[in-house]
């Protein structure tokens, strides 16, 4: 669960004190009365966030709560329009007979379907005397499959359905990575830009930032 949907307790709302207290430029601002702390962050014209409330004593910051919320409402928005949800994708062959350059064409489409993590099912039709000639079409999917073994493993293999014969085939490389943060860079600060304590003291936990 993100920060944004868990329900921080703010300014008059903080009743523990004393608090350790961050400011809004991620410095540390050592341990005060609640009291002190709220009159700090009114200056400043922001709020008094309590990030971390299961230490002792609670971590809070000083930062503009309501600003950094929008932020985080956008970001997940941003991160759903982005995600790829996988789809069946259906290339149908007309023909036992196609040629060449046409079943190349087809198995281009295929390959840029399966670039993007869809499933890709291969739908050849077979009508009056090509109904005597199916094994063609078992010929035609295993060139398919040939064409297409770098990219692509079978996920339902060829199976006659009436005068249809359809195969499916799944992506096997790696999926397209799922909408969400970034992963940070060596040598970056963590979002919560939390700074160790001094004398040997552990760091302080894990805080959003203001944007």
């Amino acid at each position: 669960m993100t920060l944004i949907n868990q329900n921080l307790r703010c300014n008059e709302q903080i009743r523990v004190s004393p608090i350790r207290l961050i400011g809004d430029n991620n410095e540390q601002l050592g341990i005060l009365p609640n009291f002190e702390a709220l009159r700090l962050a009114r200056e400043a014209g922001m709020d008094l966030v309590e990030v971390a409330p299961n230490v002792r004593p609670p971590v809070c910051r000083i930062m503009d709560y309501g600003k950094w919320k929008y932020a985080q409402r956008k970001k997940e928005q941003k991160s759903k329009s982005h995600r790829h949800e996988t789809e069946l994708k259906e290339i149908r062959i007309k023909t036992p007979k196609i040629g060449d350059h046409d079943l190349g064409i087809k198995v281009g489409r295929a390959r840029d379907f399966l670039s993007r993590g869809d499933r890709v099912q291969f739908t050849l039709r077979f009508r009056g005397r090509e109904l005597a000639h199916m094994d063609e079409g078992k010929k035609i999917f295993g060139h398919i499959k040939q064409q297409l073994a770098d990219c692509s493993k079978v996920d339902q293999d060829y199976r006659f359905e009436g005068k249809r014969l359809t195969m499916t085939l799944a992506a096997s490389g790696p999926q397209p990575a799922p909408a969400g943060k970034p992963a940070a860079k060596a040598g970056e600060p963590s979002p919560a830009g939390a700074a160790a304590q001094p004398g040997g003291a552990s760091p302080v936990p894990a805080t959003p930032q203001t944007p």
